[in-house]
């Protein structure tokens, strides 16, 4: 499909996730049937990352000037900070790592040398209703403009980690420098960040303090719902936008 559209993104690589996405989109309203999954054919998942030596070291707590500067740097594949990165968010995300497409992750390190958040920045949601009506797009305009969105995953603070207003304070920091960093890795760059809070789980404090807005909540579909009979946790829906322009 990619090659008979020349379907590419900025660096001319096949757009093949957006592809098999489509699919799904077309079998879900009819237009197309798809063949069984082959379940048996899957590709084996990737061994969970670890780190040698590793041991649980014991929570501390302290106040955000105690600890400042924090600096914020993006990851890159195969460095020793990607490396801890990735076990941080298997460690402890409550859903483990999943990396979805078009992403970015950063690893906070505080003036001591501690690695105190770990963040990831991915795919956006294809189609979110609240979303797509704050910021005016129908159905042709959220296909023009989807790439200019990124989702966070809603894990920042490291669990051991107690520092009040850390998690709003890098946020703060990334919103800075994300739209340049993934213009350098993907050559285009963002206008919007989007996340999902679960709201009977968590309270999205810290994204009210780092100025993102609650524009609404999701029905309880996943992404993945090819059935449309997978129901997951209703999440608030927060939108961040980066620099001046409007939707």
């Amino acid at each position: 499909m990619c090659e008979l559209w020349q379907w590419r993104d900025e660096r001319g690589r096949l757009k093949d996730f957006a592809a098999r996405s489509l699919r799904l989109k077309l079998e879900a309203q009819g237009c197309i049937q798809l063949p069984p999954l082959q379940i048996n054919k899957r590709r084996a998942l990737p061994p969970r990352p670890r780190l040698v030596d590793w041991q649980l070291p014991e929570s501390w707590s302290a106040g955000l000037g105690q600890i400042r500067p924090v600096s914020v740097e993006p990851v890159s594949a195969g460095s020793p900070a990607a490396r801890r990165w990735a076990f941080y968010l298997d460690q402890y995300h409550y859903l483990g790592l999943h990396v979805v497409g078009e992403n970015i992750g950063y690893l906070a390190v505080d003036a001591h040398g501690r690695d105190v958040a770990a963040l990831l920045f991915g795919a956006p949601a294809w189609r979110c209703a609240p979303r797509d009506q704050f910021l005016g797009w129908n159905d042709q305009t959220r296909r023009q403009r989807l790439h200019t969105l990124a989702n966070k995953h809603p894990v920042s603070d490291l669990a051991l980690v107690r520092v009040p207003y850390l998690a709003s304070h890098v946020l703060s920091q990334v919103a800075r420098r994300i739209g340049a960093d993934w213009n350098v890795k993907y050559g285009h760059g963002l206008e919007w960040l989007e996340t999902f809070v679960e709201r009977e789980h968590f309270a999205g404090s810290c994204y009210r303090a780092a100025n993102w807005q609650r524009v609404g909540q999701t029905t309880g579909r996943s992404r993945q719902d090819r059935d449309h009979t997978r129901r997951v946790p209703i999440k608030d829906i927060y939108l961040y936008r980066l620099g001046s322009r409007r939707p």
